[in-house]
C-alpha cells in the first residue's frame, strides 16, 4: 500500500487537555480507526531553538518524544485536520512510504 509515514516530535511536558501530548496523539490516531501508532521515548535531542533536551534523572518533562504512523493519505490528512482543528503545535514529518504486512495472521 502507498501512504505515508507520519512522525511527531514532542516532549514529555508538554500536553494537550490535561494529557501528556504525545498520548494524546495516540489516542487521537486510535479514535480515528487508524491500524497503528508507536510512541519512542528518546535520550537526547534538540530543537529549532538548539536547546538540547534530555532525560534527566530527575526531570523527564524535558524528554523527547516521538509518535510514528504508517498510514493512507486520507488517514494523514484526517489526523493533520483533527490536530489542527484541536489546537494542537507539534512539528511533524510527512515522508511517503510504501507499507504493508508479511506473513499470516495469528
Amino acid at each position: 500500500m502507498q501512504g505515508y509515514q507520519l512522525s511527531f516530535f514532542t516532549q514529555q511536558g508538554h500536553s494537550h487537555d490535561g494529557q501528556p501530548l504525545a498520548e494524546w496523539i495516540v489516542q487521537q490516531a486510535r479514535r480515528l480507526g487508524i491500524r497503528g501508532a508507536t510512541l519512542f521515548a528518546a535520550s537526547e535531542g534538540y530543537g529549532r531553538h538548539r536547546r538540547l533536551h534530555s532525560a534527566h534523572f530527575f526531570d523527564l518533562a524535558d524528554q523527547p518524544e516521538e509518535v510514528t504512523l504508517a498510514l493512507s493519505a486520507d488517514e494523514a490528512e484526517q489526523l493533520l485536520a483533527a490536530l489542527a482543528a484541536a489546537g494542537v503545535r507539534v512539528f511533524y514529518v510527512k515522508t511517503p512510504v510504501e507499507f504493508g504486512v508479511l506473513g499470516e495472521e495469528e
